[in-house]
């Protein structure tokens, strides 16, 4: 068998340059680049593979230089969710802390069922000089590293001690991060000076390799099943998760609201499968949905759920479904999550599995009365949307004013990304989306610092979009540092910073939970009281972005801001909108909830009360069995 004599680094780099994904025949590259920053750990090993694939043209696997190794993570995310998980990035990271940084964007990966692949760099696989800088020494084993860390939040883990290792590690990962059902983070632990040693590899680990992803038909039987319950519904719901936009099922969905007549809802990561102004759309559902589609959840007697994972957010904390004889056909690529709540489980692609659904259930449509009154509270939201996005607050603008601005001022094929803190409740509830691709809100972890990292990732995967990031003080401050590599690559971003001096969401559930706010608000220590309610702090985010490199326009008013965005778009630089915001104004309620428990004893009178609203509300949760 003819061989050739490369390092593991290098063999690892030629391998993934050479790795195929399709689907629905179409084809393209696994993997099409890496992300990276070079310590001692890797120096030697990836990036020296890096550097000569590079120079000499062995391979084809383009480098990034990331800020921070936790961002890296995110913008790998976020370009696999805009490539519907077909395509991913590497990552590299130095041994240690380096690598332990990435342990937060595995986490984030593998709870949105997201592909990407780390490459953590390790200690000595021989320990000819351990203890080395930044290696974790546990007395109880010798084969333990903080690398160990990434198995919880891993779909795949492995540690190649030996070159003999990569071949089948790598066949793993590469399975694991096509297959639909348990893609997420796959993890190689890359000892360093393993990353160095050479080895003679059978040229056949170098061929061109396609990994077909699989569309999984529903099962005849579980079909039955599931059409013999969605027939009987007289009241039911179709709730759209992000799987029904990973397998491209729109089309499908469309057609089959269109045939039955079902109200959609959608959650975070479904909004857009469904176009908003469609007669079926009923919005968000859930605790920060929009009142028509958690009305049809109260009354829904059937749900059907497709690709989604039912998270509290959207069961409200299951409370959202008040039927008491409520019954759920989950269709999911996923037979963990098409098993939950008790439901007829429906395991297959969201595509395949509404196809089956709409030939088995030819003539079945929801009544004129189920119809009318989706009609008529739709036509009530749409109203007090209107409202909300043309509110007039003053002095500061309300964030929904901001939000509404941004959703009319962006084309249909524009990418809105969000992560954490206040916005992303308001965006399910009030954003009009259109595009399956258009909405990108992290809300699986809802990690801060998402927004700037994750916007990268998804500009490199849609270059012919406009993204537009939207990202609170809050976030800003802990991870503003992929704006120095959108400038250095030469990438686009449209980010609206939006001030409002603390964590406005979490100081809205505080207020709400009888905790006044604590601890929520950016302010000088007061020393009469001791408390952070002192004067506001002058710290200036417009000048940290300019300072970092971008373009910065700084608004006051909402007239300001509608011409920034104007000429934002018109710039080829990324350019960073600055507006500040009052966290007090108000917002339409979602006439939902969401559990988080209030302390049961208290000397404050606040918490009491808030004690007692839990109760309350607590008493309309269920297990669905």
């Amino acid at each position: 068998m003819p061989t050739v004599r490369l390092t593991v680094a290098q063999a690892l780099v030629r391998f993934l340059a050479v790795q195929y994904s399709e689907r629905d025949g179409v084809r393209q590259r696994l993997i099409p680049g890496c992300f990276g920053i070079f310590g001692h750990g890797n120096v030697a090993g990836v990036a020296q593979a890096l550097l000569q694939a590079a120079q000499t043209k062995e391979a084809d696997l383009p480098y990034y230089l990331a800020r921070n190794e936790q961002a890296m993570v995110h913008a790998s995310v976020g370009f696999a969710r805009m490539r519907n998980r077909l395509q991913t990035l590497a990552c590299t990271a130095s041994i240690g802390p380096g690598s332990t940084n990435m342990v937060t964007g595995a986490a984030l990966a593998t709870i949105n069922r997201i592909p990407v692949l780390l490459l953590p760099s390790d200690f000595f696989a021989t320990r000819a000089a351990s203890p080395v800088l930044q290696e974790l020494e546990d007395p109880r084993s010798y084969d333990v590293s903080v690398n160990d860390a990434f198995k919880p939040v891993s779909r795949f883990w492995d540690r190649i001690n030996r070159p003999e290792q990569l071949p089948s590690a790598l066949l793993a990962a590469m399975r694991v991060l096509t297959d639909p059902a348990e893609t997420g983070a796959v993890t190689l632990a890359l000892p360093q000076d393993v990353q160095a040693e050479a080895y003679d590899w059978p040229e056949d680990l170098f061929a061109e390799r396609t990994w077909f992803v699989r569309r999984p038909v529903p099962e005849p039987a579980a079909l039955a099943r599931a059409v013999e319950v969605l027939s009987q519904a007289r009241n039911p719901l179709i709730v759209a998760g992000g799987g029904v936009i990973y397998s491209e099922a729109s089309d499908a969905l469309k057609q089959f609201a269109e045939a039955t007549g079902i109200g959609v809802a959608d959650t975070q990561a479904g909004k857009g499968a469904l176009a908003w102004d469609h007669p079926c759309a009923a919005g968000g559902v859930g605790a920060t949905g929009s009142p028509v589609a958690n009305a049809l959840a109260r009354e829904a007697d059937v749900v059907l759920g497709i690709g989604t994972r039912y998270s509290d957010f959207t069961t409200a904390s299951r409370t959202a479904f008040g039927n008491p004889a409520v019954r759920f056909v989950n269709l999911n690529v996923t037979a963990f999550d098409a098993g939950k709540h008790a439901g007829a489980a429906l395991v297959a692609d969201a595509r395949e599995g509404l196809q089956a659904l709409s030939r088995h259930m030819a003539g079945y449509h929801v009544d004129d009365a189920y119809t009318a009154r989706l009609n008529e509270k739709n036509a009530a939201w749409q109203s007090v949307v209107d409202e909300a996005y043309h509110l007039g607050h003053g002095p500061l603008p309300a964030q929904t004013e901001i939000l509404g601005a941004l959703n009319e001022f962006m084309d249909d094929r524009d990418v809105v990304v969000q992560a954490a803190g206040s916005m992303p409740g308001d965006l399910q509830m009030l954003w009009r989306a259109r595009d399956p691709k258009s909405y990108h809100v992290e809300y699986g972890y809802s990690c801060m610092g998402y927004e700037i990292a994750g916007g990268l990732g998804a500009k490199l995967a849609a270059p012919d979009r406009e993204v537009f990031v939207l990202v609170g003080d809050g976030s800003y401050l802990m991870m503003a540092t992929e704006i120095v590599t959108a400038v250095a690559e030469g990438i686009k971003l449209n980010i609206i910073l939006v001030q409002n001096q603390g964590f406005a969401s979490i100081g809205a559930l505080s207020e709400s939970l009888g905790s006044q706010r604590f601890g929520t608000a950016y302010r000088y220590r007061n020393p009469a009281t001791g408390m952070l309610d002192g004067g506001i702090l002058p710290v200036d985010l417009a000048a940290n972005a300019a300072s970092l490199g971008a373009d910065v326009l700084r608004t006051k008013t909402m007239a300001e801001f509608e011409e920034a965005l104007k000429q934002a778009r018109a710039c080829e630089r990324t350019t960073v909108i600055y507006i500040e915001t009052d966290p007090l104004a108000p917002v339409p309620s979602s006439q939902s909830w969401w559990d988080v428990p209030v302390s049961e004893v208290s000397e404050l009178t606040s918490t009491r009360n808030a004690r007692a609203s839990y109760e309350a509300a607590k008493r309309g949760q269920r297990h669905f069995l």
